[in-house]
């Protein structure tokens, strides 16, 4: 067993590429169906993102497991292998979990340290989790990955400091203004900067957003998507008597707002302060607005400053979640080894015990007139010997688990303990109470779906191809 993931992201490859290789959401649940399908895949996800494609999969052998990944992808996207493979980066086992764990923190990302890809990876494990795509393997690999992700992200702060002009923008408000519950922001332009601006506000609460455009139907299609309004040029001063927070990306070729424009109705807002950002280039706001009084005038060159400043803070804190990305290795590795020798040792534990409990039946047999004192007695003392007899050969078989010749020895040591259906019987057990766990999840998120969806439903495949109802 072998953990794989190829990966096309902006690191190997041009958008052009990368759209060529681009999953829709809604053709992602059949596309890990077909991959699951697929020989030699034993468990399998896929994140598609603007900026990544990667398939992760657990495989029987790692060259059958590169030659179908690189089927699936070719066959999925009618591409021929010789026009991707130069693009395609393949890692395996140790280095796949690294990856998978970098990406998750965000230390992948092209901005450092960003948290969405986070919820894109959990995303798409529960897609594949539903499918049964995913088993034992994956789901404790993934789940291990999310919440140290999450933990790592709170601990280091490394998406606390603004990594974008047009998030530094909005950071600057925030600690003007404490939050923005309350306060009229006014955006200039509906290009590209300023439609991450207002998502940005969006997000951080702000709910009174004014988008003015030379274009008005522009303007009023930004304002639609962050739940603002939009207003005409010839509604400037109006809108300046209004707003707290202005924030400006035109693509004009001069200065939209002058000192003595915004002079006069400055003086009308009797002392309220007015921020602003101009994040334009060439700038859109005359330099000599901050020379008014009661106006906090930015530009870009102030944003960038602040942004580089960021970037060192978020080194930092990359660099001290790659050490604790080591730890987490560490752990998983320790339970991956663990994993084959769980059913042996559990299998021992069980016909060790089989045997105690048919001999202090044989006991109350011949000795009828033992009290209920002296049978505890009794049990107690016969389950210490057995525990006792165990100590040795379990140690034995968890060092077995880290060795590299690992699966013939544990078969050796099954074969020495005569435990070849017991294995078989704990294997089985366990394979059930994945899958049931698996059901009491999907049926707790129908659960949440169907407070909002009354006639949603989850169609579930378990792990390895055994189907689920819900």
């Amino acid at each position: 067993m072998h953990i794989l993931v190829a990966s096309i992201d902006y690191k190997n490859a041009p958008v052009d590429m990368r759209e060529q290789f681009a999953f829709d959401d809604e053709e992602l649940p059949e596309a890990i169906g077909v991959l699951r399908d697929m020989k030699s895949i034993l468990e399998c996800t896929i994140v598609s993102t603007c900026n990544r494609t990667e398939v992760y999969a657990v495989v029987d052998q790692l060259h059958t497991g590169r030659h179908f990944i690189q089927k699936f992808i070719s066959r999925w996207f009618d591409v021929p292998k010789e026009a991707f493979m130069h693009v395609l980066n393949v890692r395996e086992n140790d280095e796949a979990i690294t990856h998978l764990m970098r990406v998750s923190t965000g230390l992948e990302s092209m901005v450092l340290g960003e948290t969405q890809i986070l919820g894109q990876v959990k995303a798409s494990f529960r897609t594949a989790q539903k499918l049964g795509a995913t088993g034992t393997v994956f789901n404790q690999l993934f789940r291990q990955v999310l919440t140290f992700a999450k933990r790592a992200h709170r601990e280091t702060q490394i998406n606390d400091k603004p990594a974008s002009v047009s998030y530094a923008a909005v950071e600057l408000g925030r600690q003007m203004f404490g939050d923005f519950t309350g306060k009229h922001v006014l955006i200039l332009g509906a290009g590209k900067m300023s439609k991450l601006t207002a998502q940005h506000l969006n997000a951080n609460g702000s709910e009174r957003i004014t988008v003015m455009n030379r274009t008005y139907e522009r303007a009023e299609e930004l304002a639609e998507q962050v739940g603002g309004h939009t207003r005409s040029l010839e509604e400037m001063e109006k809108s300046l008597l209004e707003a707290d927070i202005l924030i400006s990306s035109t693509g004009s070729d001069q200065y939209v707002l002058k000192k003595e424009q915004v002079g006069e109705i400055v003086k009308k807002r009797k002392g309220r302060p007015l921020f602003m950002v101009d994040i334009a280039v060439p700038r859109d706001l005359d330099p000599d607005l901050g020379q008014l009084e009661d106006v906090f005038l930015y530009d870009i060159d102030d944003l960038e400053g602040i942004v580089a400043a960021n970037m060192g803070e978020r080194r930092a804190a990359a660099a001290q979640i790659e050490t604790m990305i080591a730890k987490e290795m560490d752990d998983f590795k320790d339970w991956l080894h663990e994993l084959g020798v769980v059913p042996v040792i559990s299998a021992l534990r069980t016909k060790a015990l089989s045997i105690q409990a048919e001999t202090m039946k044989s006991i109350e047999r011949k000795m009828p007139d033992l009290d209920n004192r002296e049978r505890k007695v009794l049990r107690k003392h016969t389950k210490s010997i057995v525990n006792q007899m165990l100590k040795e050969p379990i140690t034995r078989a968890k060092e077995m688990a880290g060795e590299e010749n690992r699966e013939a020895s544990l078969a050796l040591f099954t074969e020495i303990f005569g435990l070849e259906d017991e294995v078989a019987e704990e294997k089985e057990r366990e394979a059930l109470k994945l899958l049931e766990q698996a059901q009491k999840e999907a049926e707790a998120e129908n659960e949440e779906k169907k407070q909002d969806d009354p006639q949603v439903s989850v169609p579930l495949h378990g792990a390895y191809g055994h189907d689920l109802t819900v």
